[in-house]
């Protein structure tokens, strides 16, 4: 919980209590559901190895557990909302953790995953360690009577309680909350606002809307709460991962594990350079990424290592044996690795849990229900819409393969996929310089030199003015999204498009809001274009830069928000 080191001021720091927030939810998640307990198990024990092996290659690198332990919980979430009035009350919830509303989904019109709702991510604007995705139901997908039926069961819910209004008021009007009310702010979401009751009403309705392909509207609607169907621990390779957790989950034997794993490391000690060091390691200091040269790794102390971490998994494996599951999903989400921008996602399947439905005239009536999840995310290099377009095409390109479309399990990083998404660059530096990511600049030199006659950053660069960071891209992708739903719920949407002006559908939401949605792509743009601005300044080139030049990179650095209120109507 919070520190009582802040008992002495007035206000507690937002974003100590997003973090105070997370890791109680995180432990109201792990009593729900001890499938996602085993889960994080194995996920540290995975960057554990991983983060040994990188010390291999990176001499003198190393990490802590703590370090690992921080690594490995970098969270989001995901939670589904039926009123307008809920989300915006759950929306001002979030503000009280400087959680702010970035981007808007059109779940509605993604071809045969769509889904009957939009959405948006609750999160930091700088530096986010977590992020919850937050849907809304839109009624008007559904015919007159059903909407009627699933508003009237909606409009008998009380999700926020008297007393965490009157908190999030508090903290609107006085900036801020001090640690006793902070605290119950956090019990109010732990015991109500995001807590699984397991209870529902309305058994017909729940019937028809799932025959008719809509489970996520069903779970929306017939719960008697709202409920986090996941929380997203962070991996450092997607692949180890998912080859540990096939292995606990015993769908694969110990040798299709141990070939999987060393397939997995020896493809990420491939691609993993100092920059993606840097991104996968974002909050320890600069000084522990100063190699001058990388080392190969034997395949003797890979295979050492993949025998370890069996041993590790091993205790886990004995401890699920007992619990009801429903398997791994059947492919990971996003670009294969190697190619580091965007995400990738995977997870174990929602579990079946036994839901109490009860009526007004009937006897209590036990359903199962698929809801909860227990999905893993590897995150990348945040893309440039040029970015974004090649791997949209490139996706397009390998949905349309013999291994997107075959039933059950697809190869993971099977040759189609990797032809597929050829045409994107791995390392950093040839992904700036085609303007495919978003980098912050950095000057490694005090004085540019009244000599050069060329300030564009890749000349800079070449002459070792300047370096890049790749920003991480801290948002989501509808598809995957979906594809996550879909693999889930057991249905793979509803192959229809609801509504057709997705602008008119943001509209909504920020009228739902209060508030216009943050565009993280002006935020990446704006730290961007004011990281090159500093550069220059430092360097002292700021008068050998093109007028139109400057004045452009100054405009897109005022897109930055300066405060938390940016974007409000």
């Amino acid at each position: 919980m919070i520190s009582t080191q802040n008992f002495l001021i007035d206000h507690l720091d937002k974003r100590e209590m997003q973090g105070a927030l997370f890791a109680e939810l995180s432990e109201m998640f792990s009593r729900e559901v001890p499938l996602y307990t085993h889960s994080l198990s194995v996920n540290r024990l995975s960057n554990r190895v991983v983060s040994d092996l990188l010390g291999v290659r990176f001499s003198g690198f190393s990490v802590s557990d703590d370090e690992i332990e921080y690594a490995s919980g970098e969270r989001h979430g995901a939670i589904r909302i039926g009123r307008p009035d809920e989300y915006r009350w759950v929306a001002r919830f979030f503000a009280c953790f400087d959680m702010h509303p970035h981007n808007f989904y059109d779940m509605t019109s993604i071809g045969a995953k769509s889904q009957p709702v939009i959405a948006t991510a609750f999160r930091s604007t700088f530096n986010p360690d977590h992020r919850v995705f937050s849907s809304l139901l839109m009624t008007d997908a559904f015919d007159l009577e059903t909407r009627n039926e699933i508003e009237e069961l909606l409009s008998k819910r009380s999700i926020v309680s008297e007393r965490a209004k009157e908190l999030i008021e508090r903290s609107e009007s006085q900036g801020g909350l001090g640690a006793d009310d902070a605290r119950e702010l956090i019990l109010e979401a732990t015991s109500r606002i995001f807590k699984w009751q397991g209870t529902a009403s309305n058994p017909d309705l729940y019937h028809r809307l799932c025959a008719q392909g809509y489970k996520i509207a069903a779970d929306i609607a017939c719960f008697h709460s709202h409920h986090l169907n996941h929380l997203t621990p962070n991996t450092l390779c997607m692949d180890l991962y998912t080859a540990c957790m096939r292995f606990v989950l015993d769908e694969i034997d110990e040798s299709v594990f141990t070939r999987s794993a060393n397939e997995a490391i020896a493809m990420m000690l491939k691609w993993m350079d100092v920059d993606s060091l840097r991104l996968h390691f974002k909050h320890l200091d600069e000084s522990r990424f100063g190699f001058e040269t990388m080392n190969a790794v034997d395949d003797d102390v890979i295979v050492t290592s993949v025998s370890s971490l069996k041993q590790g998994i091993e205790s886990v494996r004995e401890q699920v044996r007992h619990l009801e599951h429903n398997g791994f999903k059947d492919r990971t989400e996003g670009p294969p690795a190697g190619k580091l921008i965007l995400l990738r996602q995977d997870a174990y399947r929602a579990l079946r849990e036994p839901i109490e439905f009860t009526d007004d005239e009937s006897d209590v009536q036990v359903i199962h229900h698929t809801a909860r999840f227990g999905e893993i995310e590897q995150r990348y290099y945040a893309t440039t819409p040029a970015g974004r377009a090649l791997y949209d095409a490139c996706l397009d390109a390998y949905e349309s393969t013999s291994d997107a479309v075959c039933e059950g399990y697809a190869p993971v990083n099977s040759s189609l996929q990797m032809k597929a998404f050829d045409g994107i660059p791995g390392a950093l530096r040839e992904l700036a310089a085609k303007g495919l990511v978003y980098v912050r600049y950095i000057p490694i030199s005090s004085e540019g030199g009244r000599a050069i006659q060329d300030v564009s950053p890749e000349n800079l660069m070449e002459l070792g003015l300047i370096r890049v960071e790749g920003l991480r891209y801290e948002d989501f992708l509808p598809a995957s999204a979906a594809g996550i739903f879909a693999s889930n719920l057991d249905q793979y949407g509803i192959n229809a498009r609801m509504h057709n002006d997705s602008r008119a559908l943001q509209e909504y939401l920020e009228e739902t809001l209060g508030r216009a949605v943050i565009d993280s792509d002006r935020v990446y743009a704006a730290i961007q274009a004011g990281s090159l601005l500093d550069c220059y300044e430092q360097l002292g080139l700021m008068d050998m830069v093109e007028v139109d030049e400057l004045a452009k990179l100054r405009a897109t650095r005022k897109m930055l928000p300066i405060d938390d209120q940016a974007g409000r109507l």
